[in-house]
C-alpha cells in the first residue's frame, strides 16, 4: 500500500524539513483501507468501505517539538504544510527532553518477515464475505420465540505505514485483518432486553473461525434471561477470557513512563517487587510470526525484544520511551508493550468453575474505572453465580471493588484458554476473596 513513489516523497519532506531549519525529524507515512458489511436478521442493513492515506512528520527545532500532518500528498503543498509546521513549531516552549533516540537502540534490519499480511485478503469476494455474516447470524435466527434481533457483521482491511528519521532509522510495517461477529437481543423478564454477542478476529481470512458464532451468542444471552443481585460478600471471581484483559490494563497502564514520571502510578518504585501471586506469568512476545501485535520496533523505530513483564508475580520491566526516560534519568526500555502472553494454565473454564464452591463467573464488565495513582477500583459486572461447582443464578448490577494490588496477589488460578486473534494472550483468571456488592 505504500508506493515507492510515497517513499521518494517522504524522503524528500525528511530533507525539505531538514534544509529549512529542522535539527532532527521524522515522517511517517501511513495508509489503510477497510470494508464492512452489516446485517440485521441475515439481511443487508449496512455496507461501508473507506481508505486513509497521510503524512505525518515530527519537527525538532531550537530545542522545540511539534507534530502535524496531512493527507494532501503533492509536493507543493507539503511545502507550505512544512514550513508552517516549523514556524508553529518556534512559538512552543523549548523542551530538552525531545530527542530522537540513538540509532543504536533502533531496529536495523535482516529479520524475517513477521507473515502479518494476508495477500489472499483482497481476493475473496464480497458475496462470500455477506454469506458468511449471514450463515452466522441464521444459527440464532428462529431458534427461540424470544428473539427480537439478530445482528452480525463482518469486517476487513489493511494498515501499513513507513517511517523514516533524521538519525538514520527507516522501516515498514504491513498487516492485514478481519472480523465477524454476531450479537442476539431478546425479550426478558418485563422490561428487561437482554443482548449479547461472540465476536472472532484474524489477520489471515483462512484463520478466521466462520461457523459457531451465532450459536454462541443465542447461549451466551440466553444465560441472561432472569439476572438479578444476588447478596453482597466475598466470592471467588471467574472471570472468562473475554474479559479478562479489562482487569489486566490497568495494570499494564501503570508501568508506562508517562504514568511513572507523573507520578501518576501504583506500580511506582515496584521494580523488582512482588506485585502479584505466583501464578501471574506475563511475557511480551513481539516476534511471533503470523500474530497479531507482533512487529520489530515501536512507534519511535526502537527495536522490540522479547521481555518478560512479571515472572512469578515479581515485576520485571517499565515501558520507558526516550522522552520520559530523559525526564526521569532512568534507562529506556520500550515505548509500549507489543504481544502480551499470560502463561496459561491446564483448565478450560468449565473446569475452573467446577473447582469453586462459592463464586461468580463474570462474563461482563460495565463500565466502572480505576485510580491510576493508588490502584483502587470499582467495575459493574454481569455473569452467573457459582454455587458447588454449578452455574446456577444468572445476576447483573453489582459492582466488584478493591484495590489492584490485592486483587492480582489473589490470583489462585489460570485456565488455558486464550482468545485467539489478539494481540493480548489472557485466558480465563480465578481470584479468591473478591468484595462483591449486591443486595
Amino acid at each position: 500500500m505504500i508506493t515507492a513513489n510515497n517513499k521518494q516523497l517522504a524522503q524528500w519532506a525528511m530533507e525539505y524539513a531538514l534544509k529549512n531549519g529542522c535539527t532532527a525529524a521524522k515522517v511517517t507515512l501511513y495508509a489503510s483501507s477497510n470494508t464492512l458489511f452489516e446485517l440485521r436478521d441475515a439481511r443487508i442493513d449496512r455496507l461501508q468501505q473507506a481508505s486513509e492515506n497521510g503524512l505525518g512528520i515530527s519537527i525538532y527545532v531550537d530545542g522545540r517539538y511539534g507534530t502535524c500532518s496531512t493527507n494532501r500528498l503533492e509536493r507543493k503543498e507539503l511545502e507550505l504544510f512544512i514550513r508552517n509546521g516549523i514556524e508553529s513549531t518556534r512559538y512552543l516552549a523549548p523542551d530538552e527532553y525531545r530527542v530522537l533516540p540513538p540509532i543504536e537502540r533502533c531496529y536495523r534490519g535482516g529479520l524475517p518477515d513477521l507473515q502479518l499480511c494476508d495477500p489472499q485478503l483482497a481476493r475473496v469476494n464480497p458475496d462470500e464475505k455477506v454469506e458468511w455474516a449471514r450463515a452466522a447470524a441464521q444459527e440464532a435466527l428462529g431458534k427461540d420465540a424470544r428473539i427480537i434481533s439478530v445482528e452480525s457483521s463482518y469486517s476487513d482491511g489493511v494498515n501499513a505505514s513507513y517511517r523514516l528519521m533524521s538519525n538514520g532509522f527507516e522501516g515498514e510495517s504491513q498487516a492485514t485483518w478481519c472480523s465477524l461477529g454476531v450479537a442476539v437481543s431478546m425479550r426478558g423478564e418485563g422490561e428487561a432486553r437482554p443482548s449479547d454477542g461472540w465476536f472472532e478476529n484474524a489477520l489471515f481470512y483462512d484463520r478466521l473461525p466462520k461457523t459457531g458464532l451465532g450459536t454462541t451468542a443465542l447461549k451466551r444471552t440466553l444465560t441472561k434471561l432472569g439476572q438479578k443481585k444476588v447478596a453482597s460478600g466475598k466470592y471467588t471471581l471467574v472471570i472468562d477470557s473475554n474479559n479478562a484483559a479489562r482487569l489486566l490494563s490497568p495494570l499494564i497502564n501503570a508501568l508506562y513512563g508517562s504514568a511513572l514520571q507523573q507520578k501518576n502510578s501504583f506500580l511506582l518504585d515496584k521494580l523488582g517487587q512482588q506485585i502479584a501471586s505466583d501464578k501471574l506469568m506475563l511475557l511480551d512476545e513481539p516476534h511471533a510470526p503470523g500474530c497479531n501485535g507482533s512487529r520489530y520496533f515501536d512507534g519511535e523505530g526502537v527495536a522490540t525484544v522479547r521481555r518478560p513483564i512479571v515472572e512469578n508475580g515479581i515485576l520485571q520491566t517499565y515501558f520507558i520511551d526516550t522522552y520520559n526516560a530523559l525526564k526521569m534519568g532512568a534507562a529506556p526500555t520500550i515505548s509500549a508493550p507489543s504481544r502480551i502472553v499470560l502463561k496459561t494454565g491446564t483448565d478450560n473454564l468449565e473446569a475452573l468453575v467446577a473447582g469453586v464452591s462459592r463464586g461468580i463467573l463474570v462474563t461482563g464488565l460495565n463500565g466502572g474505572n480505576s485510580n491510576s495513582t493508588t490502584g483502587d477500583f470499582s467495575y459493574g459486572i454481569e455473569g452467573l453465580l457459582i454455587e458447588q461447582g454449578k452455574l446456577t443464578q444468572p445476576v447483573n448490577e453489582m459492582n466488584i471493588t478493591g484495590n489492584l494490588l490485592t486483587l492480582w496477589r489473589s490470583l489462585v488460578d489460570v485456565g488455558n484458554d486464550p482468545r485467539p486473534g489478539r494481540s493480548w494472550m489472557i485466558p480465563s483468571l480465578v481470584f479468591d476473596n473478591v468484595d462483591f456488592s449486591g443486595l
